[in-house]
């Protein structure tokens, strides 16, 4: 008998997307795989969805992949999505079932591991401690304050050049309040959003920022979203900066935290680099593939 696909129920409807879900299981009942839809409604990105394959390796009936991906892939179209993404494990089986549907490599990313117990501290607090001219640290936890707020939203466009590769997510414009669904997201998994900027001494606006999403246990690993410097304020050593500073601080508030952990395309040699001075190690190869409908 082939793999039996169950549709399932997602409540984790937001403001800028739904998700659809499907169980594969075989004959005895017993789960073998799952697929995940990610529908985007945010303006500007209506035409895309994103997918999540998993398919148990070794004892899977040899159907399932395949009948979890028409799944998902005529649900996208229903929803009259005309490009998906999906992001794999470098030679995993979903992304042997991708390729061999016609879906492409765009985006290749190496992540990264900082143990924070082998962290050396000399060189960190040179880091953090060397002088920017012109420039000044912030940070906070959770919501941007009040003050920052106009211009922390005017420096997420730092990320608008980061290498892509193509992957059709198009940049989407930040306000006030995608900036609070985003902090409220963080927070509805238990965790805090930690943010450090480097702030223009000349006029104070806010030059480029770094985020690490902790554990509100204080346990465990903490993963970087991103960190980046808006390209008028490039050359001058902010991201290093601003990326030491936030490892230090996690370090002596959060005691317990076992380590972070942080993705960066390969084409993105300038936060590589940053890793590579602040002790990070590469863990694992994963790649975005794309699927126009």
């Amino acid at each position: 008998m082939p793999t039996r696909i169950t549709a399932l129920v997602e409540p984790g409807a937001t403001t800028t997307s739904h998700r659809l879900a499907w169980l594969a299981s075989d004959t005895a009942g017993l789960p073998v795989g799952s697929a995940f839809l990610r529908v985007y409604t945010r303006p500007g990105q209506e035409h895309l969805a994103e997918l999540e394959l998993h398919v148990r390796p070794d004892d899977s009936p040899p159907d399932t992949g395949p009948r979890l991906l028409d799944e998902a892939l005529a649900a996208a179209r229903e929803h009259a999505r005309r490009r998906v993404i999906a992001h794999t494990g470098d030679g995993s089986l979903p992304e042997r079932l991708l390729t061999a549907r016609g879906f492409h490599r765009v985006l290749t990313l190496t992540a990264a591991r900082l143990a924070l117990g082998e962290v050396d501290l000399t060189a960190l607090s040179a880091a953090v401690d060397r002088p920017h001219p012109g420039y000044r640290l912030a940070s906070w936890d959770g919501m941007v304050p009040e003050g920052f707020t106009d211009t922390f939203v005017a420096s997420r466009r730092a990320m608008d050049d980061t290498p892509s590769g193509g992957v059709d997510f198009r940049a989407v414009p930040w306000d006030p309040e995608r900036v609070r669904a985003a902090v409220a997201a963080v927070a509805e998994r238990g965790e805090v959003l930690h943010t450090v900027v480097a702030v223009s001494e000349s006029d104070g606006t806010i030059a480029g920022y770094t985020e690490l999403a902790v554990p509100g246990d204080g346990r465990g690993d903490a993963r970087h979203y991103g960190t980046a410097v808006l390209p008028e304020h490039r050359g001058h050593g902010l991201g290093l900066w601003m990326k030491a500073a936030s490892v230090r601080r996690t370090r002596e508030v959060h005691p317990l935290l076992r380590a972070l952990l942080t993705e960066t395309a390969d084409g993105n040699r300038h936060i590589r680099r940053v890793n590579d001075a602040l002790g990070y190690r590469p863990t694992h190869v994963t790649h975005q593939y794309q699927y126009d409908l």
